[in-house]
Formats: structure tokens, sequence, C-alpha cells
């Protein structure tokens, strides 16, 4: 049979359990941001690289990348879709 303790204790002891779960979501929430990151760096990189984007400037690099965005997003091969 379970000992009874005091209320106190058991209100230490939910006290501690919800700040263990808060930890961990936001040890959840620090690995999601960290996985985008990377992916978006990956991405970066490589768009660079294909695009040859090294000299031109953010705002030219965005222009150039609308120019394709809409063919690119029309014309994607089925496998490339949601």
């Amino acid at each position: 049979m379970e000992k009874k303790r005091p209320i106190s204790e058991r209100e230490k002891r939910i006290s501690q359990l919800e700040e263990r779960k808060a930890y961990i979501e936001n040890l959840k929430k620090e690995r999601e941001r960290k996985k985008r990151a990377h992916r978006l760096i990956q991405t970066g990189a490589l768009v660079e690289k294909y695009l040859e984007l090294k000299n031109l400037s953010l705002e030219e690099r965005e222009e150039l990348l609308k120019v394709f965005a809409t063919y690119i997003n029309t014309n994607k091969p089925n496998k490339f879709k949601k």
C-alpha cells in the first residue's frame, strides 16, 4: 500500500514534474529549431552553388529567385510535390 505523503510533498513533486515537462518541451522545440536552421543553411548552400549567386546582393538574389519560383513550382515533378 502506498505511503501517504503530506500535501506539501505531493505539491512539491507535482511542481518538479511540471518543471521537468517544461524542460523536455523546450528541448524538443530547440531540436526542431536547430533542424530547421540546418535545413535552411543546406538549401541556401545548394541554391548558391547551382545558381552561382555569390556575386549578387540579397535583393538581386531575391529578384532572381522570384523569376524562377513560379516556373519551378508549376513544373515540379509529382515526386517533389506535397
